[in-house]
Protein backbone atom coordinates (compact mmCIF):
# COMPACT_ATOMS: atom_id res chain seq x y z
CA UNK A 1 0.00 0.00 0.00
CA UNK A 2 1.30 3.13 -1.26
CA UNK A 3 -0.36 6.27 0.21
CA UNK A 4 -0.06 9.99 -0.41
CA UNK A 5 0.10 11.67 3.23
CA UNK A 6 1.05 15.43 2.55
CA UNK A 7 1.56 17.26 -0.55
CA UNK A 8 2.82 21.00 -0.84
CA UNK A 9 5.19 23.70 -1.74
CA UNK A 10 8.82 23.17 -0.24
CA UNK A 11 11.90 25.45 -0.23
CA UNK A 12 15.16 24.84 0.67
CA UNK A 13 17.02 27.75 2.13
CA UNK A 14 20.55 28.68 3.50
CA UNK A 15 20.65 30.82 6.75
CA UNK A 16 22.51 33.70 7.52
CA UNK A 17 24.75 31.18 9.72
CA UNK A 18 25.38 28.68 6.67
CA UNK A 19 22.77 26.26 8.00
CA UNK A 20 20.26 24.69 5.67
CA UNK A 21 16.69 25.03 6.08
CA UNK A 22 13.99 23.35 4.63
CA UNK A 23 10.81 24.80 4.65
CA UNK A 24 7.59 22.29 4.00
CA UNK A 25 4.84 24.98 3.19
CA UNK A 26 5.51 27.59 6.47
CA UNK A 27 7.02 24.64 8.96
CA UNK A 28 10.89 25.05 8.72
CA UNK A 29 13.14 22.36 9.80
CA UNK A 30 16.92 23.16 10.23
CA UNK A 31 18.48 20.16 8.04
CA UNK A 32 22.07 18.75 9.58
CA UNK A 33 24.71 15.98 9.78
CA UNK A 34 25.46 14.98 13.09
CA UNK A 35 28.52 12.97 13.16
CA UNK A 36 27.86 9.04 13.55
CA UNK A 37 24.51 9.84 13.20
CA UNK A 38 23.80 10.89 9.76
CA UNK A 39 21.44 13.87 8.13
CA UNK A 40 18.79 15.12 10.72
CA UNK A 41 15.78 17.10 10.18
CA UNK A 42 15.39 19.29 13.56
CA UNK A 43 11.47 20.95 14.38
CA UNK A 44 12.29 24.97 14.02
CA UNK A 45 10.38 26.71 16.58
CA UNK A 46 11.87 30.31 15.54
CA UNK A 47 11.90 31.83 12.46
CA UNK A 48 14.96 32.15 10.60
CA UNK A 49 17.38 34.93 9.08
CA UNK A 50 17.02 33.70 5.47
CA UNK A 51 20.38 34.28 3.21
CA UNK A 52 19.44 32.76 -0.33
CA UNK A 53 17.18 29.97 -1.69
CA UNK A 54 18.93 27.10 -2.88
CA UNK A 55 16.14 25.40 -4.38
CA UNK A 56 12.15 25.50 -4.83
CA UNK A 57 9.49 23.24 -6.07
CA UNK A 58 6.90 20.55 -4.43
CA UNK A 59 6.67 17.82 -2.15
CA UNK A 60 5.10 14.86 -1.64
CA UNK A 61 5.23 12.30 1.49
CA UNK A 62 4.24 9.28 1.52
CA UNK A 63 3.62 6.03 3.61
CA UNK A 64 4.09 2.94 2.31
CA UNK A 65 3.54 -0.47 3.54
CA UNK A 66 4.32 -4.37 2.26
CA UNK A 67 5.26 -3.07 -1.21
CA UNK A 68 7.91 -5.46 -2.31
CA UNK A 69 9.98 -2.50 -4.68
CA UNK A 70 10.19 0.03 -1.14
CA UNK A 71 11.47 0.39 2.16
CA UNK A 72 8.32 0.31 4.81
CA UNK A 73 8.64 3.79 6.07
CA UNK A 74 7.90 7.59 5.29
CA UNK A 75 9.42 8.61 1.81
CA UNK A 76 9.58 12.47 1.31
CA UNK A 77 9.79 13.39 -1.93
CA UNK A 78 11.28 16.98 -3.06
CA UNK A 79 10.32 18.01 -7.21
CA UNK A 80 12.29 21.07 -8.04
CA UNK A 81 11.31 20.64 -11.47
CA UNK A 82 9.20 18.94 -13.66
CA UNK A 83 11.42 15.30 -14.46
CA UNK A 84 13.17 16.13 -11.13
CA UNK A 85 13.19 13.73 -8.12
CA UNK A 86 15.22 13.63 -4.92
CA UNK A 87 13.59 10.76 -2.83
CA UNK A 88 14.51 10.38 0.74
CA UNK A 89 13.29 7.86 3.94
CA UNK A 90 11.88 9.47 6.70
CA UNK A 91 13.08 7.08 9.29
CA UNK A 92 10.47 7.93 12.23
CA UNK A 93 8.49 10.57 10.14
CA UNK A 94 8.53 14.32 10.46
CA UNK A 95 9.97 15.87 13.82
CA UNK A 96 7.51 17.43 15.77
CA UNK A 97 6.98 19.78 18.28
CA UNK A 98 7.32 16.35 20.90
CA UNK A 99 10.01 14.62 19.25
CA UNK A 100 12.23 17.62 17.44
CA UNK A 101 15.09 15.33 15.58
CA UNK A 102 14.23 12.87 12.98
CA UNK A 103 16.82 11.14 10.72
CA UNK A 104 16.77 11.66 6.89
CA UNK A 105 18.26 8.92 4.51
CA UNK A 106 18.60 9.80 0.22
CA UNK A 107 17.18 6.92 -1.54
CA UNK A 108 17.30 5.79 -4.93
CA UNK A 109 13.21 4.71 -4.49
CA UNK A 110 11.15 6.77 -6.40
CA UNK A 111 7.60 6.70 -6.14
CA UNK A 112 5.94 7.81 -9.70
CA UNK A 113 2.62 9.02 -9.15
Amino acid sequence: MIKLVKKGEYSLVAAKDNQRILYLDHQGYLWSYAKNIGELLTFSKHPHKLDRVLKKGIYKIYNVKNEPKYVDLHHLELLPKPGQRQGYLLLTGLPTKQKIRSRIIPTTEIIAS
